[in-house]
């Protein structure tokens, strides 16, 4: 449930699941850390629900995330943003671009790139100086710039990409008329006015990408902080699509107070046990993201689940 109809002008922090199955262990310590991020700053924390993917979204998981939250004590300000009803948003945006010419119509398949030796991260831009027609199956890429873009993350440090050159023009609005991950989140984060993302460290490579289309559309960047992921047994990241088991059947307490410990902030044995209001008030006390371990993969003990 929303804990208030705050829209405050500090710290605007939010969590944005993607609805494609139940929240795991490793969601839940992105919206942990979130949380205590933003209630430590005295700040706003939001609930998105990012289902622009219709393919992959489910609605029964929709429904859980909001429960389960709230079965660990964390409770978000304002109401549930769902990207599945601010399509109209995301397609006035791509127009914004498409008018300015910095988008472009690629044909290119992922089995065409693939044959052409190009089957990972980085598009080779072969589309961009052609004129495709848009009366056959395409995508929409944005055109990418020559030069670094430098990011700095609050955990992860400085570093600098240059997109052209390391990835490549990227899509905004696919081949089978879902608008891309990429848009969505940028266009999004501005409408609600957020000032800090904490999520995991295995989207710091989309931050260049979403940093350049703030840029390009002037809106301010937010300030980042990328978490390490939890790592299953065989060093995989913890996902839906390792596998990872439903955070339904944990017990609230005990595995907060096991998360608070791989994030750095190992509570008092006296709150072992303790409620979850009680522990949560104490981690928000004591937030300090100087005490986050600063490796990408935290390994979770075999007993996590």
């Amino acid at each position: 449930m929303s804990t208030s109809g705050t829209t405050g002008d500090g710290y605007r922090g939010r969590f944005a699941p993607s609805p494609t199955g139940p929240l795991h262990l490793g969601s839940l310590l992105a919206a942990l850390a979130g949380y205590l991020d933003a209630k430590s700053h005295r700040g706003v924390w939001l609930l998105r629900i990012e289902d622009v993917d219709p393919y992959r979204s489910h609605a029964q998981a929709a429904e859980s995330i909001p429960k389960d939250l709230e079965r660990f004590g964390l409770y978000w300000d304002e109401s549930i943003v769902q990207q599945s009803s601010r399509l109209d948003s995301y397609r006035q945006v791509l127009e914004q671009l498409d008018l300015r010419g910095l988008v472009y119509a690629c044909t290119c398949s992922r089995k065409h790139l693939a044959e052409q030796g190009y089957a990972g991260e980085r598009y080779p831009n072969q589309c961009r100086d052609k004129s495709r027609s848009r009366h056959q199956p395409h995508a929409l890429r944005v055109i990418t710039p020559g030069y670094v873009i430098n990011v700095f993350d609050r955990l992860q440090g400085a570093y600098g990409v240059n997109l052209a050159r390391e990835a490549g023009d990227f899509i905004l609005y696919r081949r089978d008329q879902v608008y891309a991950y990429h848009l969505a989140v940028v266009v999004d984060d501005y409408d609600q006015r957020i000032t800090h993302v904490v999520r995991g460290v295995d989207l710091l490579d989309s931050t260049p990408r979403h940093q350049y289309l703030q840029q390009t559309l002037r809106y301010p960047t937010p300030q980042y902080l990328h978490l390490p992921v939890i790592l299953a047994p065989n060093g995989q990241k913890l996902s839906k699509q390792t596998g990872a088991a439903s955070i339904a059947a944990l017990d609230p307490t005990a595995t907060l107070f096991y998360l608070l410990s791989l994030l750095g902030h190992v509570p008092p044995e006296t709150l072992r046990g303790a409620p979850v209001d009680e522990l949560l008030a104490w981690a928000v006390g004591v937030w300090d993201e100087k005490r986050l371990p600063q490796e990408r993969g935290i390994q979770a003990f075999r007993n996590a689940e």
